[in-house]
């Protein structure tokens, strides 16, 4: 650039004043910066060396990592049944409601939600959920109400505000694989407490609580569950949240499968129980309302005490903004899909999943080597293995991808879950598939299943 003039207007206490002057030279300081100093040395990259970040490195989701490692070749005589993945959409028999698909339609159609909306979501849209989800014991307005792209990120984002690298978090044991993708991928130590089977998958309050510490940040709860399909009572959640009031831990209350529960259950929501125990809900229209690809979630705040304070409040809206929230179309429908939706469309939908569920379990129940636990809600249905009188495998992973060679069902090992020796059932196939599914599990652990020897011994093999 030659030394030439260039004018440039200059601004003073918001005043422009008259054009001044200023060389080329005064401004970029000849070699300069700002005409103070010699200007530094920059270092240059010899060659090229561009590596993944620390965060995706650390990245892993259990489920794909033992999935991607299994030899999954079905038989080719027998056409293959999927019992493994939480997707109720998959085989068609369980489309969400007419009024659900309308509620879209007219949003599309007027044309309204296709700009941007607020990262925390359209006001509406959260007075919506609010009004939906507040009872008188846990009040909600739109300002408690966080909405998400799905329930995962509403996850991610309850985890993001209260946690710092090195914290720790308490997650279930069978638990949803994602809580500790993520935490890992933050640098957020993950601490599993155990469920009981024998208990109907119920908490062990005691092993949970021996593993809070100064640097505990949150629990989360999974209720009702997946992937053990369990509901707490009234009275457990109770107990865990005497346990956290106790030891000042905030709640992750992760409640997507909420309302989903078998008649003659009752799940009340944990916020809805505590007096002081401030609880993150996270939840969404993936699983209640059948449509899980439309990602669409929500945060919901409880802190009726303040200690939240306006800290974590302040914290999820600027985790908000770092991408913009959930599908504005969806936004736009979504006071008219939890309005309009009728009770019957849920009713059907629960009458069908537990009615699949005590199918399973009925068939299960006789097969000599498996013990099913009964759900009371969700989806799912976990199997136990009695791994001593199956031999020829070495775990559940070994067991289940032979099921899938030799019988052409998949089901998921439960060591995706932290704990080996069960595998979980979907239950959301349809009933002919359900039944044929059980025939063949029932077909293949007569193949290998071997009964305690005569003398008590080692197994007769």
């Amino acid at each position: 650039m030659d030394n030439k003039a260039y004018l440039v207007q200059m601004k003073s206490s918001g005043v422009q004043g008259p054009a001044r002057s200023v060389s080329a030279k005064a401004l970029l300081g000849n070699g300069v910066h700002g005409g103070r100093g010699p200007t530094k040395t920059k270092s240059r990259r010899q060659r090229w060396e561009v590596k993944a970040s620390a965060m995706a490195e650390n990245t892993l989701n259990p489920i794909r990592a033992i999935v991607d490692g299994m030899k999954l070749t079905p038989n080719p005589e027998k056409p293959m049944i999927s019992l493994s993945i939480g997707d109720p959409t998959v085989f068609g028999n369980l489309p969400t409601d007419g009024s659900v698909l309308q509620a879209m339609k007219d949003a599309i159609d007027c044309q309204q939600y296709n700009g941007y909306a607020p990262s925390v979501g359209y006001l509406k849209s959260r007075q919506a959920v609010a009004n939906f989800y507040s009872r008188p014991e846990a009040p909600l307005q739109a300002e408690d109400v966080i909405l998400t792209s799905g329930c995962s990120q509403a996850i991610e984002l309850a985890i993001s505000v209260l946690c710092n690298p090195g914290d720790n978090i308490l997650v279930p044991r069978p638990g949803f694989s994602l809580y500790k993708t993520l935490a890992v991928s933050m640098g957020i130590e993950v601490k599993l407490y155990n469920l009981l089977p024998e208990k109907s998958w119920e908490m062990d309050l005691q092993h949970m609580e021996s593993l809070i510490d100064e640097r505990t940040s949150c629990l989360i709860v999974t209720n009702p569950s997946n992937p053990c399909g369990s509901v707490f009572s009234k009275d457990h959640l109770q107990k865990v949240l005497r346990v956290a009031s106790k030891n000042c831990v905030p709640i992750l209350a992760d409640e997507i499968y909420s309302d989903m529960v078998f008649p003659g259950c009752s799940s009340p929501s944990l916020a809805s129980l505590s007096s002081d125990v401030p609880v993150l809900s996270c939840g969404g229209l993936a699983k209640r309302w059948l449509v899980p690809g439309w990602r669409m979630g929500w945060i919901l705040i409880h802190d009726r005490n303040d200690i939240f304070g306006p800290e974590i409040r302040r914290g999820l809206v600027k985790l908000s903004q770092r991408i913009l929230g959930a599908c504005t179309i969806v936004q736009g429908a979504l006071e008219s899909i939890l309005n309009d939706t009728p009770q019957s469309f849920y009713s059907n939908t629960i009458s069908f999943l537990k009615s699949n569920s005590e199918i399973c379990f009925k068939e299960l129940s006789s097969v000599p080597g498996l013990n099913p636990v009964m759900p009371s809600g969700a989806m799912y249905l976990m199997v136990g293995i009695e791994m001593d009188h199956f031999p020829d495998f070495k775990n559940d992973v070994d067991f289940t991808e032979r099921l899938v060679t030799e019988q052409s069902v998949f089901c998921l090992p439960a060591s995706a879950f932290e704990y080996p020796n069960f595998f979980r059932i979907v239950v959301t196939v349809p009933e002919e598939l359900m039944v044929e599914a059980c025939s063949r599990i029932r077909g293949f652990c007569q193949r290998y299943y071997r009964p305690p020897s005569c003398d008590g011994n080692d197994l007769d093999q």
